[in-house]
């Protein structure tokens, strides 16, 4: 399989370089030259597939003209070790619980995923540094995918002050292969300074750069396994409506890319905090990219979200077509916080802010009402957001054993510019 650039300014290329390289020469993102379906035998069997068989399924389709078939069905069961519930919350609303992995996020899925990859890739022979800019999640997921790999290096660079403390301990306190960069400014500057480096000549010719971001094809392809797995668990003949937390979004990509593979996804919500270019998009059919707010559900304060190109790219920028298949919605903070006492008053059920927007986009999308059901993802664990949860719904929750131990561990960071000149300073040193 070739892959090629949004772009269309370079030559298409195999997986290895593609995903060794992340971003193309000419700034784009690269993607696959074609996108077969899924044959019809294996939506027949689905239902009677376990996770890891239904994940290497499709990654075979995907991916096995060009990796070895028994190293593929390793790197797949061994990145989904863990569960991925389907949970009925009310009436014809059903929440896909992402964040039982290692770092309790949906980005356990694509960063692993990535790093056995890599790692497959590599032989620890090739030293290369894998840049990331993360709003929370991203980092602590890719850090812990990466820990430890032969030949390696991890650089999360995140905005300050501007996560929360647990996804900060999460990749702040492992050491090793992995080093933390404050950076005075917002997620978009971290996200600017590594695309950046990506381009920079001088540093091509200096060290191996490559991307954990969802910029990197084999960190947003995964995700599409959740899809199938969230079609697989829900109700039979049921159309299925999926509600996605969406800021860079690479999740949503995936579930476009699934469907293109044949799964029977009846339509998506991309749900958004105040940041909402895409909904205004969707309205509008005019792309705006703006300096990003900092709101309660940090994960989607992006301003400019780079897997949007791959969306359009994906339709020919048909606006018509897009809209058909995605219907937008965004939440202030107090709305996001309405919705979380509303949804515990009423069930019991704990959302973290980001699972709180993608809910309340399935109730005010009409569609799910009556044609379906509805699933919103929750991709982290609430406990990861404990302040906001705490003061929101009056409670004290538990905090997982799992982030315990990242909290008990030593912060190390380095403090840093948004300036350009001084992050290549600190990659050259």
């Amino acid at each position: 399989m070739q892959y090629y650039s949004t772009q269309k300014k370079v030559s298409s290329t195999d997986l290895k370089t593609a995903i060794l390289k992340g971003l193309a020469d000419d700034n784009g993102l690269y993607m696959p030259q074609e996108i077969r379906p899924m044959p019809g035998e294996f939506f027949d069997q689905i239902r009677s597939l376990s996770f890891p068989e239904m994940a290497f399924r499709v990654a075979e389709h995907l991916f096995g003209e060009d990796i070895d078939a028994k190293a593929l069905k390793e790197i797949v069961y061994d990145t989904l070790n863990f569960d991925i519930p389907l949970v009925h919350v009310d009436e014809n609303r059903y929440s896909l619980e992402l964040f039982h992995g290692p770092t309790m996020a949906f980005k356990d899925v694509g960063a692993r995923f990535l790093a056995r990859i890599m790692r497959y890739y590599t032989q620890g022979k090739l030293k290369t540094n894998v840049l990331v800019a993360t709003s929370g999640d991203t980092g602590s997921a890719v850090a812990n995918g990466f820990l430890g790999v032969e030949g390696i290096t991890v650089t999360v660079l995140y905005p300050k002050g501007l996560v929360s403390n647990i996804q900060e301990s999460q990749f702040t306190t492992l050491g090793q292969n992995i080093q933390a960069i404050e950076i005075e400014g917002t997620f978009d500057d971290c996200q600017r300074l590594v695309k950046t480096a990506f381009l920079d000549p001088d540093l091509k010719g200096k060290m191996n750069l490559s991307s954990a971001n969802s910029i990197n094809l084999a960190r947003f392809i995964p995700q599409c396994f959740y899809y199938f797995w969230a079609y697989a668990q829900s109700p039979r003949e049921k159309d299925v409506y999926v509600s996605v937390p969406s800021g860079n979004f690479g999740n949503l990509m995936a579930g476009l890319l699934a469907k293109k593979l044949g799964l029977p996804i009846h339509g998506f919500v991309a749900a958004t905090n105040v940041n909402d270019i895409v909904p205004n998009y969707l309205e509008t059919g005019i792309f705006t990219p703006r300096t990003s707010v900092s709101t309660i559900a940090n994960a989607m304060d992006v301003g400019n979200p780079s897997n949007f190109v791959r969306i359009l790219d994906l339709y020919n920028n048909d606006w018509n077509a897009i809209r058909n298949d995605i219907k937008g919605y965004r939440y202030t903070d107090e709305q996001i916080r309405r919705t979380m006492r509303k949804v515990y008053k009423e069930t019991g059920y704990i959302l973290d802010p980001h699972g709180a927007c993608a809910y309340q986009a399935l109730c005010d999308h009409a569609a799910t009402n009556s044609k379906g059901i509805g699933i919103f993802f929750e991709t982290a664990h609430p406990a990861k957001f404990k302040e906001t949860v705490d003061e929101t719904l009056s409670i004290n929750i538990d905090i997982p054993a799992t982030l315990k131990a990242f909290m008990k561990g030593t912060k190390k960071s380095i403090e840093l510019s948004n300036r350009y000149e001084d992050f290549k300073a600190f990659l050259l040193s």
